[in-house]
């Protein structure tokens, strides 16, 4: 999001100060010599130079400049001539002041806004904005990066469409934040690349930890900190159902028939980063869905939200109220009602990801599958 100026609010300002100057000149005018409080007006160009555009500010400095000759030339009789022409000469200083000031603001505006164009640039390029989409599942939600002005953080993302079903993850990286970036990356940018040629959801999960393990002897070396990235895998493959594979991941929630379940699905494993501490290999578990379940993934950092009375955010609760909701309309009754609990002060990153099929998704098979067939069918034709 770009910075943009108002052209009718620096014009409200502007005209307000030039006339509480002129009324305040005309008031001083009217009372004689003893009492003259225009002389304290030299603030309307400087807020002028914090609030409107360089014209803008350039008029209330004009307006205020002429209004102390008029002072010091008709309301000061006794002032010497050197003391007026000290006086013009202290409020032509003050109107340059504000104009030197509007401008350095400006350019500074000008370059913050290129800055946050190439950032938001950026960020949207490593964590695509929600809706997801992936053949035919949705996915609907929300993230919020604790750190003010960032999109991105510590929590990861992602769905995607593979000659080996549709795939999906949510990750959460040690810390919070910027700091965080770093191993997000690493791991998000390994799965959407081991998605399409790994067969299955382990050896995907085996990228992820190698990648993250690379950038954690970088990081080491650079005197940054090693970090663990807790993952929750899934993925669908048409007939042959349904995998989840979770790396240390909070359990997720099953929703079907208005019933919200918590399931705990290949819970055990470590986070990647941490595999090494076993020999155990990973697995991924079959969990055998039905055409209208829902399933809600999430961070720890909506559970983990707390109250302003330290309870802890009733998410299953929530969605338990709320199961008639469209996906999207849940995504923001969910976003709204965490920032009123929470008082809008979250102490982490927070994600939310309201998975499901499309309501176009009845008979349609995933652009891997397909091919395969395709390719299968016409190697029949041919041998025939």
């Amino acid at each position: 999001m770009t910075f943009q100026r108002s052209p009718a609010r620096d014009r409200g300002v502007a005209v307000l100060l030039v006339v509480v100057t002129l009324a305040i000149t005309l008031a001083d005018a009217g009372t004689g010599p003893q009492l003259h409080f225009a002389l304290f007006m030299g603030i309307a160009p400087l807020i002028a130079a914090l609030r409107c555009g360089y014209r803008w500010t350039a008029l209330v400095a004009a307006v205020y400049v002429l209004c102390q000759v008029f002072i010091q030339v008709r309301l000061m009789p006794d002032w010497s001539v050197a003391s007026k022409v000290v006086g013009a000469f202290g409020a032509l200083l003050v109107a340059v002041f504000a104009l030197v000031l509007c401008r350095t603001r400006l350019e500074r505006e000008a370059l913050y806004a290129r800055t946050r164009m190439v950032a938001d640039a950026v960020q949207r390029e490593m964590l695509r904005e929600l809706p997801l989409t992936a053949g035919p599942l949705e996915a609907y939600g929300f993230y919020v990066s604790a750190q003010e002005g960032a999109r991105v953080g510590g929590d990861i993302y992602e769905a995607v469409e593979t000659p080996h079903g549709l795939r999906l993850m949510i990750g959460d990286v040690q810390g919070k934040g910027m700091p965080a970036i770093g191993a997000g990356h690493e791991v998000l940018a390994s799965f959407r690349e081991a998605a399409h040629y790994k067969d299955s959801l382990e050896a995907v999960a085996e990228r992820m930890e190698q990648a993250l393990a690379r950038y954690n002897v970088r990081s080491a070396e650079r005197g940054g900190q090693e970090r663990f990235v807790t993952a929750l895998l899934l993925e669908v493959r048409g007939e042959d159902g349904t995998k989840v594979l979770s790396c240390g991941h909070i359990p997720y929630y099953l929703v079907r028939d208005g019933q919200v379940t918590e399931r705990n699905d290949g819970e055990g494993g470590l986070p990647l980063g941490l595999g090494w501490l076993t020999d155990e290999p990973r697995q991924s578990v079959a969990v055998e869905p039905v055409a209208d379940d829902w399933i809600v993934l999430c961070t720890d950092g909506v559970t983990e939200a707390r109250g302003a009375d330290g309870a802890f955010y009733p998410l299953a609760d929530r969605l338990a109220r709320w199961t008639h909701l469209e996906p999207d309309e849940l995504a923001h009754t969910l976003r709204a009602d965490l920032e009123r609990f929470t008082g809008g002060e979250l102490k982490d990153d927070a994600t939310v990801l309201i998975v499901r099929r499309g309501p176009h998704a009845a008979g349609r098979q995933p652009a891997g599958e397909q091919a395969a067939k395709d390719q299968l069918s016409m190697a029949r034709a041919a041998a025939a």
